[in-house]
């Protein structure tokens, strides 16, 4: 009857919100790197924003971060005013790994990750 359906109804929008938040399908149309700034289109019509400084400071890799109790290990004191991403490569269908003009490269950021900033 009409609550079997309302239940129906229900769970389908709960579906659609995880699908939804849980996008994997998300991809990269185009990375613009200008100056200080990467700007990051998306597939499905988004445009993200970044400073460079910001994001390199937030690199999670083992270079930065230490892997079993998450301390930072980069200071961001070290990370240069005029920090700017010089290159990237996309990652399968999921990260985006930037060069820096300080010369780190190691850090992989995730899409969802980078929706997320």
């Amino acid at each position: 009857g009409q609550l079997g359906e309302r239940k129906q109804s229900f769970f389908y929008q709960i579906n659609s919100l995880i699908r939804f938040h849980m996008n994997l399908e998300i991809g990269v149309e185009e990375v613009t790197l200008s100056g200080s700034n990467i700007v990051v289109h998306w597939t499905d019509g988004e445009k993200s924003s970044y400073e460079s400084r910001t994001l390199r400071i937030s690199c999670q890799c083992a270079e930065c971060v230490e892997e079993w109790s998450k301390r930072k290990l980069l200071d961001p004191a070290s990370v240069p005013t005029d920090l700017k991403a010089e290159d990237f490569l996309l990652i399968g269908k999921y990260a985006i790994q930037f060069l820096w003009s300080d010369g780190h490269y190691t850090g992989i950021f995730p899409y969802d990750v980078l929706r997320s900033m």
